[in-house]
């Protein structure tokens, strides 16, 4: 599929300007974050009817009941991801869209990225194809097992909220890792940062949030 990166009208380098902005006024410090952002063609991952809406700092739907995030959630968490300096490998719980695995992909030097929708999974991948990303892989996987064939994660970012985090993820954290995950029932998330220290947890509970839930499959 030939995907047009440039964009016009509402999809135009200018708009995603005046988001980038916004995400700069909301909070997000790190201008390497909203450098990113700001090439990153949001509009092409979502259903071309939503494109003039790509630059809004809203979720999106994306069908199979699920969302692209809203920018300044991704902006935050990789804000969150990138704070401890270079990465060498990150495992992404929910693939989704594509886009938040696009902005990481700079910052990381693999990406692994699981997702349980086929038909989701494909169209990130052909995305990423189109923006010459080449470091990140793909599992066609029940997210909330993670990757376990490629732990340790210096850090594993989960993308959909479960009620309580799965006790696998945190298995997979290399020591002095973290995890980056939203969590809670439908009426009431919170995003924290879980870090492991040998056998040792530590949690910094921060914003409340809204994601789509993580679904553990049997």
């Amino acid at each position: 599929m030939n995907y047009d990166l440039k964009g016009i009208g509402m999809t135009s380098q200018r708009t995603r300007d005046r988001l980038i902005q916004r995400l700069r006024d909301e909070g997000i410090e790190d201008e390497n974050v909203l450098k990113v952002m700001s090439q990153i063609p949001r509009h092409i991952f979502v259903d071309e009817a939503l494109a003039s809406r790509a630059y809004e700092d809203t979720a999106l739907p994306i069908g199979h009941g699920q969302t692209i995030s809203q920018p300044y959630i991704v902006a935050r968490m990789t804000e969150l991801l990138i704070s401890r300096g270079s990465l060498k490998r990150v495992l992404e719980v929910g693939t989704g869209s594509g886009y938040q695995t696009a902005v990481l992909a700079p910052f990381v030097e693999e990406v692994f990225t699981v997702e349980r929708i086929a038909p989701l999974l494909e169209q990130a991948k052909q995305r990423h194809k189109a923006l010459a990303l080449k470091n990140i892989r793909y599992l066609l996987s029940d997210g909330s097992w993670g990757w376990p064939q490629h732990a340790p994660f210096d850090v594993i970012i989960a993308t959909a909220a479960p009620e309580e985090i799965p006790h696998e993820l945190i298995e997979q954290l290399a020591d002095g890792g973290r995890l980056i995950i939203p969590h809670g029932s439908s009426a009431q998330q919170r995003l924290s940062v879980i870090e492991r220290n040998a056998e040792t947890l530590t949690t910094t509970d921060l914003d409340m949030v809204s994601f789509v839930p993580l679904v553990r499959e049997s």
